[in-house]
């Protein structure tokens, strides 16, 4: 028992960790369903294009197993994957979303899922089905680490959640405090008023897709760096843990993604006290079931209400 309660600082280190990754990914899940009332599931795979493209950054960069200017190299590899991810957010909605639009969502989940298999496929091919090592030691030195409260903390851990942090509170500002923000609640409330009053909804859209890739992009690049491997598959459990977030935090709702993936990211650490790590997936889809069971609007969501 002793032993146990010694592990919870750490569990709780590792959680954050994690949900702040979660929440990033959900946020993506969130914005686009907030405005298209429609889920990307192609979302998860945009996440595994950006940490490729971090890595390809990386191996570009390192020369004899050394790097020189290591932050410069940590910050192409970020600008490369938000960069690469931004474009590919803007083409799926472009030629997977934009002319199903207005149709059956079942189509356009379809879609959603053709571009997910086309990028899933396409990666393996590349990669020919094997992960490849990031070595995160070339750019952040893995020795340095703060001890808390029994917890250790690396310096690694640290960086990813005060980014997470800093680009979640960056985007709750866009969203409820910039102009593009009042278009995106508009054209989510009501598309076609959103129009009447002036507002480029095609545009929206197409920047909320953008927007959501980027965040992909960037939690893919960190994640690289916690596990130091990617390979083609990591997008479908990262995507399924994103979406779970979402909907635990409500589907459609910025700062519900966001305590989403947090209390996800705790939920998963804390249940390998108590069960072995390979149920951690299980744990992950109990809670969302417990979560449609028991709110279905999940935390800040508000139950839905038709309208005559």
């Amino acid at each position: 028992m002793e032993q146990l309660i010694s592990q919870i600082p750490q569990q709780i280190v590792n959680g954050i960790t994690l949900g702040s990754i979660y929440a990033l990914l959900a946020l993506g899940y969130s914005m686009v369903y907030g405005v298209l009332r429609m889920l990307n599931f192609a979302h998860g795979d945009v996440f595994m294009v950006g940490a490729f493209t971090g890595w390809g950054v990386l191996m570009f960069f390192a020369k004899d197993g050394q790097v020189a200017m290591p932050p410069l190299v940590l910050a192409a590899m970020v600008l490369a994957a938000i960069g690469v991810t931004s474009i590919l957010g803007a083409a799926i909605e472009r030629f997977a979303y934009r002319p199903l639009r207005g149709g059956s969502r079942l189509v356009t989940l379809i879609s959603a899922l053709g571009v997910s298999i086309i990028l899933q496929n396409a990666a393996m091919i590349l990669t020919a089905g094997r992960a490849k090592a990031i070595p995160a030691e070339l750019l952040i030195p893995q020795d340095m680490v703060i001890r808390l409260a029994g917890a250790t903390i690396s310096i690694t851990r640290l960086a990813m959640v005060i980014v997470s942090v800093i680009t979640m509170i960056l985007l709750d500002a866009v969203v409820f405090k910039t102009k593009f923000g009042r278009a995106m609640r508009a054209t989510s409330q009501d598309s076609e008023a959103a129009e009447y009053m002036g507002v480029n909804t095609s545009k929206v859209i197409a920047l909320t897709f953008v927007l959501g890739s980027a965040l992909a992009g960037l939690a893919g690049v960190m994640i690289g760096l916690y596990y130091t491997q990617v390979d083609y598959m990591i997008g479908f459990s990262a995507g399924m843990k994103a979406f779970t977030a979402a909907v635990l935090g409500g589907i459609g709702s910025f700062r519900g993604a966001a305590a989403g993936g947090m209390l996800l990211g705790l939920a998963e650490s804390f249940g390998v006290l108590i069960a072995p790590p390979v149920y951690k997936d299980a744990i992950v889809f109990a809670v969302l079931i417990l979560t449609l069971i028991l709110r279905p609007s999940g935390l800040y969501g508000k139950p839905s209400v038709s309208r005559a």
